[in-house]
C-alpha cells in the first residue's frame, strides 16, 4: 500500500471498507443474477465499497478510491485501476483472469486477496500500537 494514499484515509477506515466487502462477497454479493445468469458481475466495481457503485456515469474519479493504494503505480491508469491489484503471488489480477469464464478462480482470489490484506493491516495496526504503548 503506498504511503501517502494510507495517510489520506485513515487505516481503520480502509479496514471497515475491507471487512464490509469481505462480508458482501461471502453473503454472496458477486453471484450471478437468475435475471441475468450470463452476465459476469464485475469484482470491484460492482460492489457497494465502490464510489461509482451503481453509477453508470462513474462520476468519480478513481483516483479518488481507496483501493488506489493498492494497485501498482504502472497501473493507475487504467480505465478500471482495481482490476490491476495484484491478488496473489504470481500477480493475477481481475483484468487478468476476467472472461475466462471461471468466475470461482476470480472470486477465490479475490476473496483470499481481501482475508490476507485485512490480517496484514490488522497485524500493522497492532503492531503500531504496541509500539506506541496503547495495547
Amino acid at each position: 500500500m503506498r504511503e501517502e494514499q494510507q495517510d489520506a484515509m485513515p487505516k481503520e477506515e480502509v479496514l471497515d471498507k475491507l471487512r464490509f466487502e469481505l462480508a458482501f462477497i461471502e453473503l454472496g454479493g458477486y453471484e450471478r443474477s437468475v435475471r441475468e445468469p450470463r452476465k459476469e458481475l464485475s469484482v470491484f466495481q460492482e460492489s457497494p465499497v465502490c464510489p461509482n457503485y451503481a453509477d453508470s456515469e462513474r462520476t468519480v474519479p478513481c483516483e479518488e478510491c481507496f483501493l488506489m493504494s493498492f494497485v501498482p503505480t504502472e497501473q493507475r491508469n487504467e480505465t478500471v485501476p482495481c482490476h490491476h491489484i495484484p491478488l496473489n503471488a504470481r500477480g493475477d489480477t481481475v483484468a487478468s483472469m476476467e472472461g475466462s469464464g471461471d468466475d470461482f478462480r476470480v472470486h477465490d482470489a479475490f476473496h483470499t486477496w481481501l482475508r490476507g490484506t485485512i490480517r496484514e493491516l490488522e497485524a500493522k495496526r497492532i503492531a503500531q500500537a504496541e509500539a506506541i504503548g496503547d495495547v
